[in-house]
């Protein structure tokens, strides 16, 4: 959770961002001062084209025509260095902006497999979009206002001691009381602007899950929940934005009457000057301009300071994602396998996804080059963190797996991954063509060795009945075709990377029995001479595994052939035969 008093320190890192553009930030503050010296000249020029109309037929319309040409070319000018100003800043912006996002997406690139599975998508997804969003545009305000806010102040003091340095004085002690309002209500707005981003990543979480699993909230009539779940989300994200934005637009009008306040008594003040001759009316106009302007920026720099509540609460949630602990980094100098001989070995291996929750103990396995494993059990047993182990999606907690005779710790997770393929029960497919997605661990394959291994994998055929054939292009995760399909062409995919090892966790489950008899076919072929590990609940597909592993609770109870175990009449002959029963 982010705490309140993590608020400087955000503020800090996002300095440390800022930074990286001083030379941007050079020209927005001198681009400001020029822009502020010309606005304060305004007045000055104002209040000598007063005292120019003395009284009707006594205007010294010379002296005043070349004032308003001045005033027009100062006014012209300033909105040019102005417009540069705003590029500036806007530039500075947009820049942290967009390093900030790139650090947190390649962050999330480094992630450990657990981060992801505990956290949900949608939320995460929040923060790099959302988060970033509110947060640059409280960083554009800020920029924008800040410098020439603060130029301004002293500017302006410097003019009005120059004029009456009493009144001045009076307008210095009564300004502040506007900050102390501002920063009083922005105080207390900070924790209501973190509650808002956090209550629309669950939000923008829900919608994700929805639109994802669609299908199952329609076949399972869940409509009415969801959006019962939707509405209670969204009636507390209303309900906390309210606040927020109520509490935060309070600033604004409390400080402005303060000013107006104090605008008012300078103007009282000035008139019994002026009265008294202390002053001439040109002078007052002049005071009356530097005074409106001095507490102009007090009511900016407040409006910037509840913004930046809300950026800085967005930001906070992005740094802690970016701050989140990185996946244990590849040993240096790591072994490099060239050629994985298909020997696999696990090592009184124990692992637990959660301290307090024990799954495996004690596993201890060792796979020949070329053998076909398969994994059985009942669900929840640790046969699909076997393979999250194999892959070191995971790291064991004690324990070893060694591939190859070397530790897979003691190897970069990129080349222990060269020496697997994978086809899972979930498909993953990305937006892009058939022929993207199939040579996706092959770049350089050519057109026939596509081909061939679509043909292998008996998806050829489809792909062909398709109106552009390999050139074809899908939705994001293969929206626009079958499950069979999708699972078609990741097998096409490991087909044509032909891997030392294979693991297949349930390979086929979607494919209609006569394509799976194929596919078995073909796999048998593929698997002659590769080490193989198959995970498989239809206990008909793996009678001809060299070895079977029967687990339960995290461990191996039995194990051998299909036909010893089936002989042993044990837990995997009851499995087995439970298939069978009518």
């Amino acid at each position: 959770m982010i705490k309140k008093n993590q608020n400087p320190q955000t503020f800090l890192q996002v300095l440390q961002y800022v930074k990286k553009y001083w030379l941007l930030m050079l020209c927005s503050i001198l681009f400001a001062a020029a822009t502020v010296a010309m606005t304060l000249y305004v007045p000055v020029i104002t209040g000598d084209a007063i005292d120019l109309i003395v009284k009707k037929g006594l205007v010294n319309f010379t002296e005043l025509s070349k004032l308003l040409l001045r005033l027009g070319i100062i006014i012209g000018s300033t909105a040019i260095m102005q417009w540069i100003m705003n590029m500036c800043n806007n530039k500075i912006v947009y820049h942290v902006v967009q390093d900030i996002r790139t650090e947190a997406f390649e962050k999330l690139e480094r992630l450990p497999f657990q981060y992801i599975d505990t956290h949900p998508h949608g939320e995460v997804v929040s923060k790099i979009i959302a988060d970033v969003d509110q947060f640059s545009d409280g960083l554009i305000m800020g920029f924008t206002q800040f410098f020439t806010g603060v130029i301004t102040i002293l500017g302006t003091l410097g003019f009005m001691f120059a004029i009456d340095a009493g009144i001045a004085l009076a307008v210095v002690i009564l300004t502040p009381l506007s900050l102390f309002i501002a920063s009083f209500i922005a105080k207390r707005t900070y924790h209501l602007f973190k509650e808002q981003a956090e209550v629309r990543a669950e939000q923008t979480g829900l919608i994700d899950e929805m639109i994802g699993n669609q299908k199952v909230v329609q076949a399972y009539s869940q409509q009415k929940n969801v959006i019962e779940r939707f509405s209670v989300i969204n009636d507390r994200l209303q309900s906390c934005s309210l606040k927020a934005t109520f509490f935060s637009s309070l600033v604004n009008p409390s400080t402005r009457f303060v000013n107006s306040s104090i605008y008012a008594i300078v103007g009282i003040i000035g008139a019994f000057s002026v009265v008294g001759g202390g002053m001439t009316v040109g002078m007052l106009s002049s005071f009356l301009s530097y005074s409106s302007q001095y507490t102009k920026p007090f009511n900016e720099i407040s409006g910037v300071v509840t913004e930046l509540q809300n950026a800085l609460a967005c930001a906070a949630r992005v740094f802690a994602l970016i701050k989140e602990k990185e996946e244990i980094a590849d040993k240096e100098p790591a072994e490099v396998v060239e050629h994985f001989d298909g020997t696999v070995s696990l090592e009184n291996v124990n692992f637990s996804y959660v301290p307090e929750k024990k799954l495996i103990e004690n596993f201890n396995l060792s796979v020949q080059p070329g053998q076909r494993i398969a994994i059985v059990g009942p669900t929840g047993c640790g046969k699909t963190t076997i393979i999250n182990l194999l892959m070191r999606f995971y790291d064991v907690n004690s324990g070893r797996i060694r591939v190859s005779n070397i530790d897979i710790r003691d190897m970069k997770r990129h080349n222990l991954r060269q020496g697997y393929g994978m086809v899972l029960q979930d498909t993953w497919l990305r937006s892009g063509t058939i022929r993207e997605n199939i040579c996706m661990g092959k770049p350089s394959a050519t057109e026939e060795e596509m081909i061939t291994a679509a043909k292998a994998a008996h998806a050829h055929s489809f792909i062909m009945r398709l109106k552009n054939g390999y050139d074809t292009k899908i939705a994001e995760n293969g929206g626009n075709l079958s499950q069979g399909q999708k699972q078609l062409l990741c097998i096409t995919r490991v087909m044509l990377c032909l891997p030392p090892m294979l693991i297949l966790d349930e390979a086929t489950s979607s494919i209609d029995t006569r394509t799976e008899i194929r596919i078995q076919q073909a796999f048998t072929r593929l698997m002659e001479g590769r080490t193989s590990f198959i995970v498989a609940h239809r206990l008909s597909t793996i009678r001809n595994a060299d070895l079977i592993l029967v687990m339960k609770d995290g461990n191996i109870i039995e194990q051998g052939t299909h036909k010893q175990l089936i002989d042993k009449n044990g837990f995997y002959a009851e499995l087995y035969n439970s298939q069978f029963k009518i």
